[in-house]
């Protein structure tokens, strides 16, 4: 018989969120949604499980292996616990809100949960913060999706943000020429994703350079373009590389004190992305703390409709957000009024009050971790 877990055990990838953290997640959530409507962005909440058939339906069937399934007791039907927020929009989209005016704007805020992280990912459960902007298929909808990600997260007191632009579709209509194998695909694209430059040269066929070309050109912005510019691509795959210099050019001019980095061999993610995508860092963590980039949005019967946006995930943001660090808050003597208490929580002031007159005012007010407290008729640092 094995023995009772710990009440303090969690499986693998799920973790509480204790104070001061879920406070200041929660405070970002909302700062990131206020920043998203003031963009003309619409609040959406999609139910977190679904019946599996429509959670993987269209571009939702790539995070069919992500997933967590259930029965329900009810139909009876196979549910699915998503595992990402954009294929659900993606859903209301093609249905509830086929007849909406476009360009369709939306926003959303909630947790996911996954099958198994990954190394730069371990959580298996997070909360993501994102918009979709659905209708467009330019360069100005690519360009807005990074600027109001961007904007967003240096209202948050965020500094040192990056973009890394990437662009899958490149080297996918490279491979699509050259006549790889699925398994000869997978291997390359594996190759590219480490910067494997002898694995590329021994798989890459007839396009080998190129995609040497491309890795070696890889990196900031003003250095990799002149580069990139000089190397011999067909011509669907220069067309998107052009779109993308559109993309950095508008970028660059909205926000020109953010760095802008370029990986044209840049290829993970949920594979559904079909032109410019871009991840966000900032100083101070060690992965990304957002991503997006250009899909389709499936509406049956072979017609797909142009979509761009971003996804922030708060874990990371955390880290690097100096607004999110909770209020301080005052302690207040035993018996203080009901009256008193709103009079200070009017001013944005947080407050603990005393539950026994017997308790030492200073040594719960320091032990509670309050800044300050009533001393007098007066509100004192508790330092001082």
């Amino acid at each position: 018989m094995s023995e009772p877990a710990s009440p303090t055990l969690l499986p693998e990838g799920l973790r509480d969120v204790l104070p001061p953290d879920a406070a200041g997640e929660a405070y970002l959530v909302e700062r990131l949604a206020a920043s998203f409507d003031l963009n003309g962005y619409d609040r959406v909440a999609p139910p977190l499980v679904e019946f599996e058939s429509t959670l993987l339906a269209g571009m939702g069937a790539v995070t069919a292996a992500r997933i967590f399934r259930m029965v329900d007791p009810i139909s009876q039907r196979t549910l699915g616990i998503r595992a990402d927020v954009t294929a659900q929009i993606a859903r209301l989209v093609s249905t509830r809100l086929k007849s909406a005016p476009r360009p369709l704007r939306l926003m959303y805020a909630g947790q996911v949960l996954r099958v198994k992280g990954h190394q730069l990912r371990p959580e298996r459960q997070f909360t993501q913060v994102g918009f979709e902007l659905v209708g467009p298929d330019s360069v100005a909808a690519d360009a807005e999706a990074i600027i109001v990600a961007v904007e967003a997260v240096a209202e948050l007191g965020v500094r040192n943000i990056s973009v890394d632009l990437a662009l899958p579709p490149l080297v996918l209509s490279l491979l699509e020429l050259g006549g790889f194998s699925e398994q000869e695909t997978d291997a390359l694209k594996e190759a590219l994703n480490h910067k494997d430059s002898a694995e590329i040269r021994r798989l890459g066929g007839k396009f080998s350079d190129t995609l040497s070309l491309l890795v070696e050109a890889s990196g900031p912005l003003k250095i990799a373009r002149p580069l990139m510019e000089k190397i011999d691509l067909p011509e669907n795959a220069l067309a998107h590389l052009r779109r993308l210099f559109a993309v950095a050019d508008i970028v660059k001019s909205q926000a020109s004190n953010i760095a802008i980095t370029v990986d044209l061999v840049e290829n993970r993610g949920l594979q559904y992305h079909t032109g410019v995508t871009f991840f966000l860092f900032a100083k101070g963590s060690t992965r990304e703390i957002g991503r997006g980039g250009r899909y389709n949005v499936e509406h049956g019967e072979g017609v797909a409709e142009p979509a761009t946006g971003a996804t922030l995930f708060m874990d990371s943001l955390l880290t690097v957000s100096p607004s999110a660090a909770p209020s301080s808050c005052v302690y207040l003597p035993f018996e203080t009024t009901r009256e008193e208490v709103s009079r200070l929580q009017s001013k944005g002031l947080r407050v603990r009050v005393s539950l026994s007159e017997d308790e030492d005012p200073l040594t719960n007010a320091i032990e509670l971790g309050c800044s300050h407290m009533m001393k007098n008729g007066q509100i004192v640092e508790v330092s001082k």
